[in-house]
């Protein structure tokens, strides 16, 4: 069998070698306590207030604006909970949001709107785009915070950010972008837009699983969603993790330095898969072409084909992607971000395929060639 070819990198991503480096001295001989006032502790101590310097200038922001947390969902937790439940006391009880977000952001608006929030959802046109003139409706006074993801982890539409971040600014608003797709991919530069909280994940852009940083304004208002200590200013107290955190400065910086150089690359490489499947399937669509999309997220729907086999064919022929389907059969429920774009209607396999450090030429065209026979074959077209 060929070798297997991974295009699932939007989910996760293979911990680089120099994040790995980097990391391993406080697994050994650094492994001190950065809340002990001992050697091994300021030891410590330096690394954690280091990483941490490194990580907020990767956003342009300052070292005190920046919280390490384990990951994107708890970011996403923190700061709508911790914005709604700050503000609720003024009067500002509107949580506002998009159908699209991913399900750490939808799921605290509802337990917000358990606690007493009103939930407003914004309108996206077909290609996931919040409709600006509806944000304009929707942002008002009696809002605590609107959340919207930089870019969308399914079909990789780009939001307008800076614009919805100017409109709740200008109504006084917390805004909160979701950019665990967008870091690396995109510019996320607290000194150009004005978000007030960014959350952004390590193993997206080559760290380990587990750690992943919030970015916070500095004056803006947020209650804690843990208690107990004083560790990062009581935002979110409990022991640090120094290793984690120098892994996310180390894949942060690399994320930077490499951006544009990426970018283009996986630009042509989601391309070329693109152009290759549409030129053997001419009625396969491409979820949220019509927008700005994100250069490594390619979202297809096969009309005709039953997404989970056609998902699990795929991994027998060693070609790892992931689903989001609107699928025939009824076995699996349509993706919630294709039922927004009004997506899911059309029976079929939709299939995200996301490129990275692990894609190339030859791999993507071997994906071309055993994503088009599997599905011709599902439609008893011919023979794979």
């Amino acid at each position: 069998m060929p070798d297997p070819i991974y295009l699932d990198h939007a989910a996760t991503t293979p911990v680089r070698p120099e994040v790995l480096e980097a990391m391993a001295p406080f697994y050994g001989p650094r492994f001190g306590n950065p809340s002990s006032t001992h050697r091994w502790g300021r030891e410590a101590r330096t690394a954690l207030d280091e990483a941490r310097e490194r990580v907020a200038a990767c956003l342009g922001a300052s070292a005190d604006e920046l919280c390490f947390t384990s990951g994107g969902t708890e970011s996403d937790n923190l700061a709508i909970l911790g914005g709604w439940r700050i503000l609720r006391a003024a009067g500002r009880k509107v949580v506002v949001t998009a159908p699209t977000e991913h399900k750490a952001v939808l799921a605290s608006v509802q337990k917000a709107a358990a606690e007493g929030a009103v939930e407003r959802m914004l309108a996206v046109e077909s290609c996931g785009t919040v409709l600006m003139d509806d944000a304009r409706e929707q942002i008002t006074d009696d809002v605590a915070i609107a959340s919207v993801m930089w870019i969308n982890n399914e079909i990789g539409t780009v939001q307008p950010i800076a614009e919805l971040a100017g409109i709740a600014k200008s109504r006084g608003v917390i805004f909160h972008t979701d950019a665990v797709q967008a870091f690396g991919k995109v510019e996320v530069d607290a000194r150009k837009v004005p978000f007030d909280f960014a959350s952004i994940s390590g193993h997206k852009i080559g760290a380990p699983k587990g750690v992943g940083a919030m970015y916070l304004r500095r004056g803006t208002p947020l209650e804690p969603l843990f208690f107990g200590g004083t560790q990062d200013r009581g935002r979110r107290p409990g022991t640090e993790n120094v290793a984690f955190a120098v892994a996310l400065a180390t894949a942060c910086e690399l994320a930077l330095q490499e951006r544009e150089t990426v970018c283009a690359k996986y630009g042509a490489l989601r391309d070329r898969l693109e152009a290759g499947i549409l030129a053997k399937l001419p009625d396969a669509r491409v979820n949220g072409a019509a927008g700005m999309r994100a250069p490594h997220i390619l979202n297809i729907t096969v009309p005709g084909v039953d997404g989970e086999s056609m998902l699990m064919a795929l991994d027998l022929h060693g070609i790892a992607c992931s689903g989001g389907s609107a699928c025939q059969s009824g076995s699996s429920s349509p993706s919630h971000v294709l039922d927004a774009i009004g997506a899911s209607s059309i029976p079929g396999a939709s299939v995200r395929m996301s490129v990275g450090s692990l894609s190339n030429e030859a791999a993507i065209d071997r994906a071309i060639d055993v994503f088009t026979k599997l599905a011709l074959k599902a439609r008893g077209t011919v023979a794979a």
